[in-house]
C-alpha cells in the first residue's frame, strides 16, 4: 500500500494494529483529530492511530521509542481512562517487568541503611494513599509553537488526569533514614537505550520535593494496576510537576549529597533563567543561564470541538473544557466569543483536588453570521493567568498561551 493511500485510509477509519496489520474501524477515525491545524504539515500527515497492547488507538508521534498522544475527544471526562492515557518514552528498550520478582532498591551516600522492597512490602508495610493529578509532558503543544522548534511535535494530548494510588515516598525514604547532607534524590527505571552511548534516563528531585507528602510511589491508576505503558509495576508520581520527573518502571532510588550529573538533569528539560514564573525552584541544579523545569504552568483547553467547525445562526452552542495548574487550584475560567473584546465567566464543575484538572463549560447563541473567534483564559488561586502570547524558549516547553478557536456561523 502506498503511503498516500495508507494515510487516506486512516482518515476513513483504518488504523495500524500491534502486529503491523491493518485494522478496519468504520467511522471511528472520523471522530478523532490528528492534531491542531497549526501543527507542522509533516506532523499531521505522518500521524496515524496506533494500538499498543492494552491501549485504544492513540495518535503516534514517534515509533521507537513509542510516543503516542491521547486524542482530544477523550478529555471530556474528569479522568483519562487507562486505555487511552498518553505514552511517553525517551529510551527504546522497554522490558515487561515481572511484579513477582520486582525489587525497589533504596541506597545512595546519604541514607543510613540501604533497603530493598518488593511490591508486596510496599503495599503491606506502608500507608496507602490516593491523589488525583495531571500528568503532563513539558513539551505538550510543542507542535503549535511558531516558528516550529525541534522535538516531538505534540498536539494537545501529551497529558492525562488520573487517580494515582500508592505510598508516600517520604515514608519509604524514612525507612532507610536520611542523613543531614542529603541534597537530591535520584531515580532510575527499567528502560534502557539501544546503544551503550545513549544516556540512561535518570532524574532527580530536591530532597524537599521528594519528602513532600504528595509525592508518591504509585502502583495503581484509576483503581487498576498501572498499565505496562504507564510504568508498571510502580512509578513515581510528582503532583504539580511536569511528567519528566514521573519515573516509570521505577527500579532504584538513591539519596545523594551532590547534584545529579545525569544528562537528563544537566542538559535536558531546562528553560532560560527567569523566563517562567516559578514558586518551586530546583536551586541545586540551576546555573547562571538556565534552570530545570519544575511545576506545570496555568493552562486550559477546549475539549468538545475542533477548529473551524460550522454552526447555524441562532443555535445554542455549548463549549466544554478543562483547566489546570501546578497545584494552586483553579479560581476561574473566562471566555470571549469576540476575539477578546469582551470576557465572561464560565461555570466551573466539581473540584476534584488541587492537582487535578477542573472541568468547565459555557453556552452562547450567535445572532449574526460570520466567523467567530473563541478565547479561553484560566486564572488560579494565586492570581497567575494564561498569557496571550507564547513565552518562547528553545525547546518549546510550557506552551500555555490562551487558546484561540475559530468557528463559522452560517
Amino acid at each position: 500500500m502506498k503511503r498516500r493511500d495508507f494515510l487516506r485510509g486512516v482518515a476513513s477509519g483504518i488504523a495500524i494494529g500491534t502486529s503491523g496489520g491493518i485494522i478496519t474501524r468504520p467511522g471511528f477515525a472520523n471522530t478523532l483529530s490528528m492534531g491542531p491545524s497549526e501543527m507542522p504539515l509533516g506532523a499531521l500527515e505522518s500521524a496515524v492511530l496506533e494500538s499498543l497492547e492494552g491501549k485504544k488507538p492513540l495518535i503516534k508521534r514517534t515509533f521507537r521509542p513509542p510516543n503516542l498522544e491521547t486524542p482530544l475527544a477523550y478529555f471530556n471526562e474528569p479522568f483519562t481512562r487507562n486505555d487511552v492515557f498518553f505514552v511517553r518514552y525517551h529510551l527504546a528498550n522497554i522490558p515487561k517487568v515481572n511484579a513477582q520478582t520486582w525489587k525497589l532498591k533504596i541506597g545512595g551516600d546519604s541514607v543510613n541503611k540501604p533497603f530493598e522492597f518488593s511490591l508486596e512490602d510496599l503495599k503491606k508495610n506502608f500507608e496507602q494513599v490516593e491523589i488525583a493529578a495531571v500528568n503532563q509532558c513539558a513539551g505538550n503543544r510543542r507542535g503549535l509553537v511558531q516558528p516550529h522548534v525541534p522535538g516531538i511535535q505534540w498536539g494537545y494530548g501529551a497529558m492525562g488526569n488520573a487517580r494515582w494510588r500508592g505510598v508516600k515516598l517520604k515514608d519509604v525514604l524514612n525507612k532507610a533514614g536520611l542523613k543531614k547532607n542529603a541534597l537530591e534524590v535520584a531515580f532510575n527505571g527499567a528502560d534502557t537505550g539501544t546503544f551503550a552511548k545513549i544516556p540512561d534516563f535518570s532524574k532527580s528531585l530536591p530532597v524537599w520535593k521528594a519528602i513532600d507528602e504528595n509525592t508518591l510511589i504509585a502502583f495503581e491508576m484509576n483503581g487498576e494496576s498501572l498499565p505496562h505503558w504507564n510504568g508498571y509495576p510502580a512509578r513515581l508520581v510528582v503532583p504539580g510537576w511536569t511528567a519528566t520527573y514521573w519515573m516509570k518502571h521505577l527500579s532504584t532510588i538513591n539519596v545523594i549529597s551532590m547534584p545529579s550529573d545525569s544528562f537528563w538533569m544537566k542538559n535536558a528539560y531546562r528553560v532560560p533563567l527567569g523566563k517562567f514564573p516559578r514558586l518551586e525552584k530546583f536551586d541545586s541544579q540551576a546555573t547562571e543561564v538556565n534552570t530545570p523545569i519544575t511545576e506545570i504552568t496555568i493552562n486550559s483547553l477546549i475539549t468538545n470541538m475542533d477548529d473551524k467547525r460550522s454552526f447555524d445562526i441562532g443555535q445554542s452552542i455549548e463549549v466544554k473544557g478543562i483547566a489546570w495548574d501546578g497545584g494552586h487550584g483553579i479560581k476561574q475560567v473566562e471566555f470571549s466569543t469576540d476575539d477578546g473584546k469582551s470576557w465572561w465567566i464560565a461555570q466551573l464543575k466539581e473540584n476534584l483536588g488541587r492537582f487535578s484538572w477542573r472541568q468547565w463549560h459555557f453556552q452562547f447563541t450567535p445572532h449574526e453570521q460570520g466567523a467567530y473567534r473563541i478565547l479561553v483564559k484560566a486564572t488560579n488561586q494565586i492570581g497567575a493567568f494564561q498569557p496571550l502570547q507564547l513565552l518562547e524558549n528553545p525547546a518549546g516547553y510550557h506552551h500555555n498561551s490562551i487558546q484561540k478557536l475559530n468557528i463559522l456561523v452560517t
